[in-house]
């Protein structure tokens, strides 16, 4: 990928820059930070800017119930709700280019008293398992394709009216459909010519199944650069679809009515020290060398352990336990859309994995991580993948491992042996909580589904 888009701090004046945007992706993947005056950005450099540790304390929206509760070493009234620094990296420094005058460097949290940076940080989670690739003389190359659903609603109102009275951008199915695109192509034109000019390189976009659902996807790249893009382009759309009086949602499942949930695919491929693709071997059946077995042997292993990770929310499992084509267990086959993982490509430089589980409301740092540190271990230990699917992989008994709902999900990740040999007991227990929390907030809340199920029936 070029770097044509990297700024120099030296430059952002004469660039048109008055305002830097520090951020680092919080628990979520989203972008937390402060906003600094160009002039003083130079000090951050050297220095940092402080932000509160309640950013991976509190749940999603920003409720401090657990803060106050002093459940987490981290951050709460036992150490006064401390603060960490946040470092820039000067290698992401760039343009937002679809707001006016505004640059964003993304960075990393450093915890000044103990000396290191925030092992609870998704990003310094996902460069610790780039470097232990490293250490094995391999390289991961990663790319995601990422779903969302835009409405005509403009974003204020529609919380207002609770979410009430959607009106989707498209009516119909339009998957693939060139006409319906073209309707907002004014809007996309724009966005694709922002996410290039801020270093967000898209490789092909278009209308999804779902009414008022779109995709696009990326070129791939580094797993800490793609991840990168990945929360950027979620800032980019929203911040966009806002300034269009428009409303965009990243939910996993958004819509009832049959509609289809919003995915996050993965591809994913690992080449050696001279580039040359370790998953393709030229006498092997449909190519696919041992360490490629090996590699979909250790992700599926520990689809139980991750399963927090890829599907973070409650809503999650909506589009998980569907037939939405959202992966199915541990199944695997060749460019088969039913399986959770898919193999696509018919050359060394193509063969690639496709991770199908994980939605749309995934953190890509967390994903991108858990997938690496499985096909590692995968890779290590010669983890033998189950039978190559064949037709449906609905047709494969449900695998009781695999978490059904969030609850399921936080115990199976606190239980894992591996999650905490890879991430330390603090960092497990830290999202166990969170998740923990997320799930009994919801099993405490009547919704609108308790009340058409039981109201008049029971």
């Amino acid at each position: 990928m070029s770097a044509d888009w990297l700024l120099a701090p030296g430059d952002l004046v004469a660039e048109g820059i008055h305002t830097v945007v520090v951020a680092s992706p919080d628990l979520q993947g989203r972008l937390v930070g402060r906003r600094i005056p160009v002039e003083n950005f130079d000090r951050v450099v050297e220095d940092g800017v402080e932000v509160c540790t309640c950013v991976y304390a509190w749940d999603l929206t920003q409720d401090l119930g657990l803060v106050e509760a002093d459940v987490f070493p981290l951050c709460g009234m036992h150490n006064g709700v401390p603060d960490v620094t946040f470092r820039p990296d000067l290698s992401t420094l760039r343009r937002a280019a679809w707001l006016d005058g505004i640059a964003i460097c993304l960075a990393d949290p450093w915890d000044a008293g103990k000396g290191e940076y925030l092992p609870l940080s998704p990003r310094v989670i996902l460069r610790q398992q780039i470097e232990r690739f490293g250490a094995d003389g391999l390289r991961a190359q990663m790319g995601t394709e990422l779903e969302f659903y835009l409405f005509r609603n403009e974003p204020r109102e529609l919380r207002r009216s609770g979410f009430r009275d959607l009106e989707p951008t498209t009516i119909v199915p339009a998957d693939f459909m060139i006409h319906e695109g073209n309707t907002y192509e004014p809007f996309f034109r724009k966005l694709r010519a922002d996410l290039k000019a801020s270093g967000i390189e898209m490789e092909a976009a278009q209308s999804e199944w779902g009414t008022g659902q779109w995709e696009m996807t990326f070129r791939y790249g580094d797993p800490l650069e793609m991840a990168d893009r990945h929360a950027l382009y979620k800032l980019a759309v929203r911040d966009s679809a806002t300034a269009a009086g428009m409303s965009a949602t990243f939910m996993a499942k958004p819509l009832n009515g049959g509609q289809p949930g919003s995915s996050c695919h993965v591809h994913f491929s690992i080449v050696d020290d001279e580039g040359r693709s370790v998953f393709w071997d030229d006498d092997a059946p449909h190519h696919l060398g041992e360490r490629m077995h090996h590699a979909i042997g250790g992700i599926l292993q520990e689809v139980p352990t991750f399963m927090a990770w890829y599907a973070p929310t409650v809503n999650s499992y909506r589009r998980a336990n569907g037939a939405d084509v959202a992966g199915w267990g541990r199944t695997w086959g060749l460019d088969n859309r039913t399986t959770s993982v898919r193999i696509v490509g018919n050359r060394p430089r193509d063969l690639r994995l496709e991770f199908r589980l994980p939605g749309a409301d995934t953190n890509p740092y967390l994903t991108l991580a858990g997938l690496l540190a499985s096909a590692r271990h995968g890779m290590a230990k010669a983890v033998t993948p189950p039978p190559m699917t064949e037709g449906s992989g609905y047709a494969s008994p449900i695998d009781a491992e695999i978490p059904l709902h969030l609850g399921e999900a936080a115990k199976a990740f606190a239980a894992s042996s591996f999650a905490r040999a890879e991430y330390g007991d603090d960092v497990v227990e830290h999202f166990r909580i969170l998740l923990d929390h997320e799930w009994r907030s919801f099993l405490g809340t009547v919704n609108d589904w308790d009340l058409d199920r039981y109201f008049d029936r029971i």
